[in-house]
């Protein structure tokens, strides 16, 4: 497709050199199997002062299980990562979609802070052989976690680069044993008005619970991941915790955060913001740059952090970058049409 930015056309400029890279997550993964506030002692290096101004802080009040937090602790690097630029932990915690705790950027992280996932268990139904509610220390005791540093496109046209802990989601459609009648996996997010403000709002445009899908053969690809931290640690819940969808070739809110069921669909789930509004935010939500919104261009993106005065500015690039992976998924498809 002509005029659309490939993904080997990316700018030395924007990739972190491999030696930050790499002592970068070395340094989080320590951090990691330490403490899960990542505690650190009071005399440091250059080099870790340089990752921690880099990272940033933000706190909540729970404080993960040991388990997890040792598991998180040693992930281990993953193939699928890119090499660009991560973001900073303060804003990849900071600036948030959420609409559970608010509809501004900071709600989530304001309202979520006394927030309580421990513990947590997904219930598992439809056409599956394996169903019922199944706990998180279940869910992931018999994966092994990985770290992918992914980018992330809003529909709102700002991006991020987030360095997801979790494992692939195929492994666990695995586990669940689909039958050959599902051809849909509906994702639906935890619904509780006492610890998410915005799901008791009289304001709110949403129909909650927050309902997300993908085509089976999506949800299998090898990109499609399961998150349950973030830059070494658990995963905040203003970011979904402690367990969410990470699909990277599509629009942000196809990631479901804060999963609390799974079923297997044969038929297509009608997702949330298709029932709001169909005619902005389509079922598949593949970033594509030749099909803007209805009220603004997809064509290029803001990449946090920035300034009003000073925004990076980059092309969108179909697929968000993907499209070797998960291009084939759509050969026949009219992606215009299907958006």
């Amino acid at each position: 497709m002509r005029g659309i930015k490939r993904w080997s056309d990316i700018p030395s400029s924007e990739i972190t050199s491999e030696d930050i890279f790499w002592s970068r997550r070395k340094f989080v993964q320590a951090a990691g199997i330490v403490s899960a506030t990542s505690l650190v002692p009071p005399v440091i290096g250059d080099e870790t002062n340089e990752i921690l101004r880099y990272q940033g802080e933000v706190s909540f009040s729970q404080v993960p299980p040991l388990w997890l937090t040792q598991k998180i602790g040693v992930a281990r690097p993953s193939e699928f990562s890119t090499k660009e630029a991560v973001t900073p932990y303060n804003h990849i915690t900071q600036h948030n979609n959420f609409y559970e705790f608010g509809s501004d950027k900071d709600d989530p992280a304001e309202k979520a802070v006394n927030f309580n996932s421990d513990p947590w268990s997904v219930e598992v139904s439809g056409e599956a052989e394996v169903r019922g509610r199944i706990a998180l220390e279940d869910i992931l005791k018999n994966h092994d976690l990985e770290e992918r540093i992914y980018r992330l496109r809003c529909v709102e046209a700002w991006s991020m680069v987030v360095p997801w802990i979790g494992f692939p989601l195929a492994d666990l459609v695995k586990r669940l044993k689909p039958t050959s009648n599902a051809r849909y996996v509906r994702f639906e997010t935890l619904y509780d008005p006492k610890q998410m403000p915005g799901q008791r709002s009289m304001f709110t445009s949403i129909d909650y619970p927050y309902v997300e899908g993908l085509r089976i053969d999506e949800a299998v690809n090898e990109l499609a991941f399961v998150a349950v931290g973030v830059y070494g640690r658990s995963l905040p819940p203003q970011n979904g915790g402690p367990l969410r969808l990470v699909v990277p070739w599509k629009y942000g809110f196809k990631s479901i955060k804060s999963i609390a069921r799974i079923s297997f669909t044969s038929k297509r789930p009608k997702t949330t913001w298709e029932k709001a509004n169909s005619r902005e935010y389509g079922f598949y939500a593949n970033v594509n740059p030749l099909v803007d919104h209805p009220r603004w261009s997809q064509a290029t993106e803001r990449r946090l952090p920035g300034s009003l005065f000073a925004p990076k500015r980059t092309e969108t690039i179909a697929f968000n970058g993907y499209g070797p992976q998960v291009a084939h998924l759509y050969a026949d498809m009219d992606l215009k049409r299907y958006y």
